[in-house]
């Protein structure tokens, strides 16, 4: 949707617009005070990754799409063929440029917004739905620059407008088995955690919508999807450009901004050879080809080291340019024992073990405490989840999105988890330009972490 937008840009167009946003400004507390039986949508964005929310919500019975804005007229028309094919009402569209999703804002028939825009767009999107008055699912990434954070959470803070941070992969069934034995106890005290994005991308990268396996050598103007505009920041950036997948599932772990806080990282980056390799190698590219002769910035591995309040370390690793199968690489190191990760997930993967069950420097069955410690949630909703996106988590994503707001509850991941999540973009990158010099991270919460309650899996009322 953008190229090249800028911080000035944006404060420029969004006072340009206050005086229209702030006519429209309605506080949560005013239309959020009593239960609701039916949560009225409008889309902004409805990419690839848009479809994906906009198929979980056509099939739920409490929930209208309203409205959907997107200047790509071909994404739109296959989110429009996606409404027909579950029998909804077609929704406005808003496709006059890439502004035009202000129009759906003004609307006064939408409770809430779903935005899963390029990274760019997230911030000024964000900004003038909560001036709106709309209440925001806020699809995943990394701030552009550190002072993004701390515009969404003073906005936030302002308007009284929740944002929900729709991280699936806090919901992945084994990461939650994990997370209900580590709230009882089983690892001990915390340690350590790991986790990260190691998935081969480059077909994602570079992808012309055409060549089988929906790959290619380009990217940008001749780009399709993704590629239009998330190889771009591979092309100009060096850091964590995609922390949230392995940083928010351990952080539920240990209470993130709820008794416990990010407080320093270091990061490192290996040089960058991965994309023009992909290139060169690909049929419809070759060593000629002028993207194989690009100098790309992203390290093709990026290690972040993170420090916590409670004495906790986290590693995370971005490893998207690299020939591997799939795979987040959790870990979750405990006085007791400990999990690790080698799949994409499911009860029968990965390695458990515990000091107190299993016998000395033998892994235990893993399956065995997988399905005896499978989360409430799982429990209640596995059927529901049954052919949803990303191995049923972004029915549970979703589904904790739209009943927060019928009940008025809070949402499990909130503006603060967003703005220190997205945070380590930015100051990973500052991070390995100063040579892997260590970098204090913000209290978005504004020392609340100290008193607010954890609550994220706690429970199954979602």
């Amino acid at each position: 949707m953008l190229k090249d937008y800028t911080r000035r840009k944006f404060i420029k167009d969004t006072a340009a617009a206050g005086v229209a946003l702030s006519a429209i400004n309605t506080p949560l507390k005013t239309f959020a005070s009593e239960k609701k039986s039916k949560v009225r949508i409008g889309m902004i964005a409805v990419g690839l990754r848009g479809q994906a929310h906009l198929e979980e919500m056509l099939k739920r019975s409490d929930v209208d799409i309203v409205a959907m804005a997107d200047p790509d007229k071909i994404m739109m028309a296959a989110s429009q063929k996606l409404v027909s094919k579950y029998g909804k009402k077609a929704p406005v569209e808003y496709t006059n440029g890439p502004y035009d999703y202000r129009n759906l804002l003004k609307r006064d028939d939408i409770d809430a917004v779903l935005i899963a825009s390029p990274w760019e767009w997230h911030l000024p999107q964000g900004i003038d739905a909560m001036n709106a008055g709309k209440i925001v699912g806020m699809e995943v990434c990394g701030a552009i620059q550190l002072e993004d954070c701390w515009d969404f959470v003073n906005t936030c803070e302002k308007t009284n407008v929740p944002v929900m941070i729709m991280e699936n992969v806090c919901y992945r069934r084994d990461v939650m088995a994990v997370l209900n034995m580590a709230q009882q106890g089983l690892f001990g005290e915390i340690l350590h955690l790991q986790g990260g994005y190691e998935h081969d991308l480059r077909g994602v990268l570079f992808n012309d919508g055409v060549t089988p396996y929906n790959s290619g050598a380009e990217f940008g103007d001749k780009g399709f999807s993704e590629a239009k505009w998330r190889t771009v920041h591979y092309k100009n950036r060096n850091g964590e450009l995609y922390p949230t997948h392995g940083l928010g599932p351990v952080g539920t772990m240990i209470d993130l901004n709820r008794g416990n806080r990010l407080t320093a990282l270091s990061s490192v980056s290996t040089k960058s050879l991965g994309l023009n390799r992909y290139v060169a190698m690909h049929p419809k590219g070759g060593p000629n080809h002028p993207n194989a002769k690009v100098k790309y910035r992203q390290g093709d591995i990026v290690t972040t080291q993170i420090q916590t309040a409670n004495g906790e370390t986290i590693i995370l690793t971005h490893d998207t340019s690299s020939p591997r199968p799939y795979n987040l690489g959790f870990r979750v190191q405990g006085t007791n024992g400990l999990w690790q990760d080698y799949s994409s997930g499911g009860l029968d993967k990965g390695f458990i073990y515990f000091e107190d069950k299993s016998q000395p420097h033998k892994w235990e069955n893993t399956q065995q405490y997988m399905e005896r410690y499978d989360h409430p949630l799982w429990k209640k909703f596995g059927k529901e989840a049954e052919g949803a996106g990303h191995g049923g988590m972004d029915f549970f994503v979703d589904n904790a999105f739209i009943e927060c707001i019928k009940r008025n509850a809070e949402f499990p991941l909130d503006i603060y988890d967003l703005a220190s999540w997205y945070a380590i973009t930015p100051l990973s990158e500052k991070s390995i330009a100063e040579g892997g010099q260590l970098q204090q991270i913000p209290d978005f919460t504004r020392g609340k972490w100290m008193s607010r309650k954890p609550i994220f899996g706690r429970g199954d009322e979602y």
